[in-house]
């Protein structure tokens, strides 16, 4: 953290904000204020530079946004910068998607930001519904579970980390989901993420933060919420 302030920054809402990823930036800044984190969001729009912060968020969005939020983001390279410094990303569907080399939208291949070493293509039918997965050993994280609707498929390159095997669902390819590098981390997984993988959020936490050992949170919502979810693709 850069200063005592923890700042979590939500990248273009106007470009990228569909199934409710703005939950993501709530649930992020309610877990940090109920342990004694001072927080402040900010909102940044496409016409706007990108600031100094300490978490990106970037969500889903339709084709024609998300290849005018990947030009944008390529031109400003505040993002770049950010992590550069190390500061944490979390991109969500089309937002993990335009972090990568190349991306599919509207049938033409548009330049990513080469921020994780994956790229996107098309895949022969779409992925929708729950997805869910063992995350990577080396994150120390319960089951991912999420829900997930995106036509393109994710390959990864040797310089990143799948998130998750998939269990339920399609992911990036019907075998991983996701992927990770450093305190950059993308997934398909929607629902908000973070408020069914509440341990994510932490993670996220103690990436910005440098606090390994963040104060326990009551789970029993979330822990319910998980339980069901869960259940409903046949992994509890």
């Amino acid at each position: 953290m850069s200063s005592s302030e923890l700042t979590i920054v939500w990248v273009y809402p106007d470009l990228l904000s569909t199934y409710g990823d703005r939950g993501n930036m709530l649930i992020l800044a309610h877990r940090a204020q109920a342990r004694g984190i001072p927080v402040r969001t900010v909102e940044v729009f496409a016409n706007d530079p990108i600031p100094q912060g300490d978490i990106y968020l970037l969500g889903g969005g339709e084709d024609g946004p998300q290849a005018l939020a990947a030009q944008r983001l390529l031109r400003d390279q505040g993002l770049h910068r950010a992590v550069d410094r190390r500061a944490v990303v979390f991109a969500v569907c089309a937002g993990y998607q335009l972090l990568g080399s190349s991306f599919f939208a509207k049938g033409e291949k548009c330049r990513g930001l080469e921020l994780l070493d994956i790229f996107s293509n098309r895949g022969e039918t779409r992925a929708v519904g729950e997805l869910a997965g063992e995350v990577d050993p080396k994150l120390g994280l319960p089951t991912l579970t999420g829900f997930e609707n995106h036509g393109g498929r994710t390959h990864l390159g040797p310089r990143v980390r799948p998130l998750a095997r998939v269990r339920a669902g399609i992911g990036n390819d019907g075998l991983s989901e996701g992927a990770w590098s450093g305190t950059v981390l993308g997934t398909y997984s929607h629902g908000p993420a973070l408020s069914r993988n509440p341990a994510l959020a932490d993670l996220l936490l103690r990436w910005a933060t440098g606090e390994d050992n963040l104060a326990p949170f009551d789970e029993s919502w979330t822990a319910k919420l998980r339980g069901e979810r869960l259940h409903a693709v046949g992994m509890q």
